[in-house]
């Protein structure tokens, strides 16, 4: 370690994309002095993020409504087909914000202008540090935290936040166990323009290869997730834009009419990630240095948004950030959240990856229910909400 003395602050935030941002805009509002370390992450690969309700009023909070309002797309409609080709294929089934009394579910954006908007905001902070370096070692006693690495003076932190991805090196340093997984599939991510408007309806395909998602974008646009397997996803994306774009189109079963690429294109394989717990020590995982799975239902960062969330209540109260107290408290506040949607995500994946009949039955029967039943499609979109609503 270097034997540069050390600057103390209260917080260190290890990684700066949106979640580590999110956290570090905050956890400074609280009055702590904070630090975010790490090159900003914000590829232009045709992703984008459907922030919920509650996910965008914590933006609000932070004084970020301004800057992404213009940016982003009400979700005022969520539309789920079945497309598998199943025996026990139901209609599709729509959840309406209004049903559960809200003007839209949420608000989808292009994740590169999130991540630019919050860097911007985080510039402007007096109380946030940002640090561009890589962190290279982490070593922790009773008192606080060290980090060093290339680019900056080595921080002493009482806190020190992981937001640095699923190959998480707070997490190793803290000693919490990761199981990791694979899914047969690849995602295929895009920006398209279309010619009828989308109604501010997203719009879920579930197929036997994965979910295929058009969400809305400003405009007569939407951002396209596609998960298929690793070989038609190698051909798919191989397509010059002109073939890509009809070739989504007919998955669509122009839906949206004809389309054409409006945007870069990404291509991301898909696995998942839990944690055997949250916090060990002086440190706290947040975003996918706690969880990753599918890009199914929107659930990804908003539950690193609701870590956000979880963290600031923890330390609100409390003296030192980094107490044994603080650390246990968002440890339980996250557990139930994060395992019942990890769980949720893998089930619905897993089922549209076989032919099984009772699987097939099972989804089936599920549409069905929230079709016809009311109350249930109520309590089902309640619940996906469920942690960010805050009503």
């Amino acid at each position: 370690m270097s034997s540069i003395e050390a600057h103390s602050i209260d917080i260190a935030i290890v990684g700066a994309g949106a979640v580590g941002l999110a956290a570090a805009l905050a956890l400074a509002e609280r009055g702590l002095s904070v630090a975010v370390v790490g090159p900003h992450q914000a590829p232009r690969d045709g992703r984008t993020v459907a922030l919920f309700d509650g996910s965008w009023r914590l933006l609000g909070d932070l004084g970020l409504a301004g800057a992404l309002a213009e940016r982003a797309a009400p979700l005022c409609v969520m539309r789920l087909v079945d497309d598998t080709g199943s025996l026990f294929r139901q209609p599709p089934v729509e959840f309406k914000a209004s049903e559960v009394g809200l003007d839209a579910f949420g608000w989808n954006v292009e994740n590169a202008e999130l991540v630019e908007a919050l860097a911007a905001k985080v510039k402007e902070t007096d109380t946030i540090r940002h640090l561009a370096g890589l962190v290279s070692e982490i070593v922790a006693d009773d008192a606080g935290v060290t980090l060093t690495g290339e680019g900056f003076t080595p921080l002493r932190a009482r806190l020190v936040v992981g937001a640095d991805g699923r190959q998480s090196r707070v997490r190793v340093a803290a000693g919490i166990a990761a199981r990791e997984w694979r899914y047969p599939q690849v995602a295929l991510t895009a920006i398209l323009s279309h010619t009828r408007d989308h109604r501010e309806t997203s719009t879920e395909f579930h197929t036997r290869k994965g979910p295929f998602t058009l969400v809305p974008l400003p405009g007569r646009r939407s951002s396209l997730v596609w998960l298929l397997d690793p070989d038609e996803a190698d051909a798919v994306a191989a397509l010059d834009d002109a073939a890509f774009a009809r070739r989504v189109e007919a998955q669509a079963h122009s839906l949206l009419g004809a389309m054409a690429l409006d945007g870069p294109r990404g291509r991301v394989p898909m696995g998942g990630l839990s944690v055997e717990r949250f916090g060990a020590g002086r440190m706290v995982l947040i975003g996918e240095a706690a969880h990753v799975f599918p890009p199914i239902g929107a659930q990804g960062l908003n539950l690193g948004l609701r870590d956000v969330m979880a963290l600031r209540e923890a330390v609100s109260a409390a003296s030192d950030p980094g107490a044994s107290a603080v650390v246990a408290a968002y440890d339980r506040a996250r557990t139930a959240d994060v395992r019942l949607r990890t769980g949720a995500v893998d089930a619905l994946n897993r089922t549209l990856l076989t032919d099984l009949m009772p699987a097939d039955l099972l989804r089936g029967a599920g549409l069905l229910a929230l079709s016809r039943l009311r109350p249930l499609r109520r309590l089902v979109m309640r619940q996906g909400l469920a942690g960010g609503m805050g009503r």
